[in-house]
């Protein structure tokens, strides 16, 4: 049955419209997590059988083009105890996500090389019929069935990520766009996200990215020992801090590097003023780099490491509130081009070892939005138009893709009596057509037991946002919704 939303408006016009997803049933349309892939229930809503069409009065929503996050870790093979690609992907369609970009950094690593049964996770490769962890990955969905999110790869830049030697483009350049074995989840980034491409190599692997075409996706950050960002709090607390410098060396090096060798360099997790002030440089300069926050960088700073604990253990640290202010305004004034999770699921057992022994990293997807929005819009940094180039358009145009436009779908769309309608059933190419529907005034309180993602880690547990995705449809299709926690407007 068709789900029918009125007078939604749409994110950059104002426009008010009606949208008609086609092919929805009533117990998905209104349940407060969409299971995709579920079988259709044609049972109609009163009882009689039939498949009646669905209603909803969306006054005060907002149609938007799906999100893209340009940089989650998946733990997929061989860490599925803290996420899996379902899980993972369940996640990411809950807070709105249409595309990511899944990070390298597996076990083994994604570098397109044959794996063993050594680990775990190469045991996993093989069991699936997979030679390399790229081939796991480009063919999950064969293998395990189909998921409620779009996805790109990254490819390690090194050999295992270990630093010592590029990875080689014949064991991963038949995965690049364009060719027959890409598929629908090419190669379109290099990364040894997790580590820094070493000073030895980086020279190779900007030369192999050149010649794909694809950016340089690095992170900015290289230090042996420390656990939270250098200063007060940190030496209050009798622990080992970072120096902001451990980043900006990294951004540096990386800013000089794109400048003479022309290849795109994008910088990862920015959390400081002196990296925001490099970056604005090399702009003016017309240096092909572009770069992204996370949400943790622009609501927190490393005061917070005392209220949160290991919660608020994430690599790069939290910086100063000094810092904060940086990063918000190199988001306001443009330096910054993006927004990305670094969603990094761990167990819960392993976050529970306290500061000085857990892991690094949050996750961020089921917060993102709620949490940009809170800092930067409500915050008056920004309005809503811009948060959402900031999570959907920018990030595409980094991919290599491009948002949907929906004032372009509503060219040729039919009119009611009052105004247009969206009609998916009757688009040009309805297969790529990807959107967000939001509710920027749903106050919610965040509750990881509600996750879809395996993990917990987060430190925004018990926080109060404004704004929230609804649904989430992808092709045409809708693959979450919690419509019914809308108010009727």
């Amino acid at each position: 049955m068709p789900l029918t939303l009125h007078d939604i408006s749409v994110w950059d016009t104002g426009e008010r419209i009606d949208l008609v997803i086609p092919s929805v049933d009533a117990a998905r349309a209104f349940g407060t997590g969409v299971p995709f892939g579920a079988s259709e229930d044609r049972r109609s809503l009163d009882g009689r059988g039939g498949t009646p069409d669905v209603h909803v009065e969306a006054s005060g929503l907002t149609l938007a083009p799906g999100l893209t996050d340009p940089h989650v870790h998946f733990r997929d093979p061989g860490q599925t105890a803290k996420e899996t690609m379902a899980t993972g992907s369940r996640s990411a369609a809950a807070a709105g996500f249409t595309r990511v970009l899944v990070m390298p950094n597996t076990v083994p690593a994604a570098d397109g090389g044959a794996v063993d049964d050594s680990t775990p996770g190469g045991r996993q490769v093989l069991e699936s019929g997979r030679r390399s962890v790229l081939d796991y990955l480009a063919h999950y969905e064969d293998d395990h069935g189909a998921l409620p999110v779009r996805y790109d790869l990254c490819v390690a830049a090194t050999v295992g990520r270990a630093g010592g030697r590029a990875s080689d483009p014949d064991l991963w350049g038949e995965r690049l766009p364009g060719h027959a074995e890409a598929g629908r989840h090419p190669v379109r980034a290099i990364s040894d996200d997790g580590s820094a491409v070493p000073d030895a190599v980086l020279g190779d692997v900007l030369r192999n990215a050149g010649r794909a075409g694809i950016p340089v996706v690095d992170h900015c950050e290289h230090h042996d020992s420390g656990v939270m960002g250098q200063g007060p709090t940190s030496r209050r607390l009798g622990v080992e801090g970072i120096d902001s410098a451990t980043e900006t060396r990294i951004v540096r090096r990386d800013v000089e590097a794109a400048r003479r060798s022309g290849v795109h360099v994008h910088l990862q997790h920015l959390s400081c003023a002196a990296s925001v002030d490099l970056v604005r440089r090399a702009k003016r300069d017309g240096v092909p780099v572009t770069c992204e926050t996370a949400p943790h960088y622009l609501a927190l700073c490393d005061e917070d490491v005392a209220r949160y604990g290991a919660l608020a253990r994430m690599n790069p640290p939290l910086r100063s509130a000094r810092d904060r202010q940086a990063v918000i305004a190199g988001v306001a004034d443009g330096t910054i081009d993006m927004l990305a999770t670094d969603h990094a699921p761990h167990t819960a057992e392993e976050k529970s070892r306290g500061l000085s022994a857990a892991p690094n990293g949050v996750i961020g997807l089921e917060t993102a939005y709620g949490v940009c929005r809170r800092v930067l819009v409500e915050g008056g940094y920004i309005d809503d138009r811009r948060l959402i180039e900031l999570m959907s358009l920018a990030p595409n145009r980094l991919l290599g893709h491009a948002s949907t436009d929906v004032a372009a779908l509503l060219a040729t769309g039919a009119r009611c009596a009052t105004h247009r309608v969206l009609d998916l059933a009757h688009v040009e190419n309805p297969e790529d057509v990807d959107l967000v529907v939001l509710d920027t005034h749903a106050v919610w309180t965040v509750d990881p037991e509600t996750f879809a993602s395996k993990a917990r880690n987060t430190p925004f547990a018990g926080w109060s946002l404004t704004g929230r995705p609804l649904a989430t449809i992808i092709g045409s299709r809708l693959v979450f919704s919690r419509l019914d926690a809308a108010p009727r407007r």
